[in-house]
């Protein structure tokens, strides 16, 4: 087991160097400069914010002392916002975007579960076609547009909830559930399938015959394993709902880290652009590590070997 987390660490090490060597030099590939839509300055301003950053140095000694910045969690200030570094940055956003992030995960995992869960018990029934239905337009509908409409109707027209920022708990249910209906679908239809599957086991006949309840037959036997796809889903769904929430922020007025990468993009501002990067793909990392141990643990059937393969 202990050979087996030193590669699997050693593995997201790699990983990270790998994403943060492609976001430099694609940033640095890409035509044009982050000084070209500001030209308020003469050449000699531009020459002098190019040296203090750096960018006047061969390619080869940025890319030593990004990788170094990387190491030292030191990525100087940012380009469009001087007098702000990118840790600052991270600081101030990533609070609020981990918070919507997690609380739209919480939703879609119980509310998935509980979903597919109750379909598999209803098989062919109006329940099971209903909640089937749901996850189709939950998966279908992309969460940018789902945003656009969840505005349109409850924040515009019925006045229900606010529309922007993230203040109260109200301003919570818009964003929360824009973000999380297509996971929360996609989990939906993965436990009903594999309920359905689960379900049909010799070891659920024999709980049955035993005499327990419908309700541990359920909980305590079936669902267990009928959770195995969701957990092995879930990594790919925690990084596609973290790095989501830079769309649902920006259209919900949200101050997270979405409006400082989008906006760190369109000034071309390198250093926001490489920082966050490195950052997310940090932490997506780390949160499919920990899935791989929840799997293990889930299924007492995997069991690594001295090897640690």
């Amino acid at each position: 087991m202990k050979q087996y987390i030193v590669k699997r660490f050693l593995m997201m090490v790699l990983t990270i160097l790998i994403i943060a060597s492609l976001t430099f030099f694609l940033m640095h590939f890409i035509p044009g400069s982050p000084f070209d839509q500001d030209r308020s300055f003469n050449e000699a301003v531009e020459q002098n914010l190019r040296s203090f950053y750096r960018l006047d140095q061969p390619l080869y000694v940025q890319y030593l002392h990004y990788m170094q910045s990387i190491f030292t969690l030191d990525f100087g200030p940012s380009i469009s916002h001087p007098d702000t570094t990118v840790v600052q940055f991270l600081e101030r956003g990533f609070p609020v975007s981990f918070e919507l992030g997690i609380f739209a995960v919480v939703v879609a995992v119980i509310s998935g579960i509980a979903l597919g869960v109750f379909a598999a018990l209803k098989h062919n029934g109006v329940i099971d076609y209903l909640a089937m239905g749901f996850a189709v337009l939950g998966i279908s509908i992309p969460n940018f547009i789902l945003a656009t409409l969840l505005i349109q109707e409850f924040a515009v027209n019925l006045g229900w909830f606010p529309a922007a920022t993230w203040q109260t708990p109200m301003h919570m249910v818009l964003p929360i559930v824009a973000l999380a209906t297509s996971p929360l679908a996609i989990i939906a239809r993965l436990t009903r399938a594999s309920m359905l599957e689960t379900l049909t086991q010799d070891y659920i006949r024999t709980a049955k015959a035993k005499g327990l309840s419908p309700w541990k037959v359920v909980v305590r036997h079936a669902l267990r394993n009928a959770l195995m796809p969701v957990v092995t889903l879930l990594g790919t769904l925690l990084a596609s709902i973290l790095t989501g929430t830079f769309i649902i922020e920006k259209i919900f007025a949200i101050p997270g880290m979405g409006r400082y990468f989008i906006d760190s993009i369109s000034n071309r501002d390198y250093p926001v652009i490489m920082g966050t990067t490195v950052f997310y793909s940090t932490v997506l990392v780390v949160l499919l590590f920990l899935v791989d141990m929840v799997y293990c643990l889930l299924d007492p059937r995997i069991r690594l070997d001295k090897k640690g393969e």
